[in-house]
């Protein structure tokens, strides 16, 4: 094994970078103008599996990823991202839509609290989670990154 590393690869949205724990396990995305963590560059077979991955979805091709993640948390954390992760290509749920179906139906602010946490935004659909009273609401990437990814799922079906 090696120990963790980073690749960029350069995306519809501009250069992404992705990370993986050294054991073959995908543990962060980070959009363009992220802080990115100090650690090896490397082109390990998940991160360029990874890259692929997110090239496809680019170009319309890929509407779900099949990598393996690591990512830690709280036990309510964890299973925002797993519930995440259920949301149909070019669909939206709400932060009460999500709160709910993790059977904690009053924790919608949480629920948004452990979407702006993602550490692998795209991969982990976050960008697909709207407030309940209308508009998109916030991202990590900026709102106008959030509606651009947004329209471009809807104009891929």
């Amino acid at each position: 094994m090696h120990g963790p590393c980073i690749l960029s690869c350069i995306t519809l949205i501009g250069t992404v970078s992705i990370t993986e724990d050294g054991e073959g396990n995908v543990t962060g995305v980070y959009l363009p103008n992220s802080n990115l963590p100090c650690m090896d560059e490397g082109e390990t077979d998940i991160l360029l599996e990874a890259a692929d991955q997110l090239n496809q979805y680019f170009s319309g091709k890929r509407k779900r990823f099949e990598l393996p993640l690591s990512y830690d948390g709280s036990e309510f954390r964890v299973s925002v991202l797993d519930a995440l992760q259920d949301i149909p290509y070019s669909e939206t749920r709400t932060y009460a839509q999500i709160a709910e179906a993790i059977g904690s139906p009053r924790a919608y602010r949480a629920v948004g609290t452990a979407c702006a946490e993602n550490p692998i935004p795209i991969v982990i659909p976050c960008h697909r989670v709207v407030p309940s009273t209308g508009g998109i609401g916030s991202y990590a990437g900026g709102s106008s990154m959030k509606k651009r990814l947004l329209d471009f799922e809807r104009e891929n079906v």
